[in-house]
Order: C-alpha cells, then structure tokens, then sequence
C-alpha cells in the first residue's frame, strides 16, 4: 500500500498544477479532464490492488476467474464512464490522456524505487 500512497501523492501534487495551468489554454474541458484521467489511474491502481489482496489472503477454489471478473467489471464500468461523459462532450480525450500519463510516470518510477529495495 506504501508503493499506492506515494503514487497518488505525487500524481496529486503534479495534476493539481498542470490543470491550472491547462485552464489558459481550454478552460472549459482541458482541466477538469486532466484531473479525471489521473483520478482514474489512481482509482483502478486502488481496484487492482484489493482484487490481488483479496486472492492472497483468502485463497478460494477460483481465484483467477474472481480476479479476470472483477477487472473486465472495473474497465467496463471506467470505459461507460468515459464514454457517456465524452459523448456529452464534457470531456477532452486529450486531458485524459495527459492525466493517466503522468500517473502512470509516477506509478512506474515508485515501482522500479521497490523493486530496487527488494
């Protein structure tokens, strides 16, 4: 959960000032879609996380078919999201782009830093 708290942290720190900054160039779309795309990266990291705790502390029959189903269900329910807010145009698909890239930044560097710890 350490390698969790440190990512989102950092996501945070540098989401909040690049929507700011993204506010200059679309004010109306561009910021709010920034700070989406990283909400969504840190939220599925969170998903994901609880899915393979949840395997290794109890241990069923099935685990691999709990597992696979809870993941298509997290992505289902993020692409109907994005989907339903883009089709409203409330979205700019570029925002979220930019925002899950600068988490996923953070999240690879944090996980190559516990890696080398290991």
């Amino acid at each position: 959960m350490n390698l969790i708290k440190k990512t989102s942290k950092q996501t945070v720190i540098v989401l909040i000032p690049l929507s700011i900054l993204s506010a200059f160039i679309e004010w109306k779309r561009l910021p709010i879609s920034i700070l989406l795309g990283g909400l969504i990266g840190i939220l599925n990291l969170k998903g994901l996380a609880r899915g393979i705790e949840g395997l290794v502390v109890t241990y069923q029959q099935a685990p691999k078919g709990r597992l696979i189903f809870g993941s298509f269900t997290r992505l289902l329910i993020i692409a109907c999201v994005l989907g339903i807010l883009f089709f409203f145009d409330l979205i700019n698909p570029f925002g979220i782009l930019i925002g899950f890239t600068v988490f996923f930044i953070f999240f690879v560097k944090e996980s190559l830093k516990a890696a080398k710890e290991l």
